[in-house]
């Protein structure tokens, strides 16, 4: 059988911590087994860790799965978006030294 490629992130923000498994899929996000619309009651929250899928035009590449403890909202949400970051900067490993790769990408635009 063959593995499935995952790339995995960490992501920490206040007192929350989040780990983040993208896998290629359809755009899918689920928070501690429960889909994202769900798990945050504010729009705004979910806009917010989705901004690193958005800045590299990814949203529907890949499906997330985070698992997220500690915190509110807002931290739960920067931790996600973070541990989101690092997965993207992982499954772009070989181009990181280009101009076009996610790396520059994310980092011109503050993550």
């Amino acid at each position: 059988m063959a593995q499935e490629k995952k790339y995995i992130g960490t992501g920490r923000r206040k007192s929350s911590t989040a780990q983040v498994v993208l896998r290629p899929g359809k755009g899918n996000i689920t928070i501690n087994g429960v889909d994202v619309r769900t798990y945050f009651p504010y729009e705004t929250n979910v806009m917010d860790l989705k901004q690193p899928l958005t800045v590299t035009n990814t949203e529907e590449t890949f499906d997330i799965d985070a698992k997220v403890n500690g915190g509110g909202f807002t931290g739960a949400t920067g931790a996600i978006r973070l541990g989101i970051a690092r997965a993207l900067l992982e499954y772009d490993k070989e181009n990181e030294g280009n101009e076009g790769s996610f790396r520059s990408i994310l980092k011109k635009a503050g993550f």
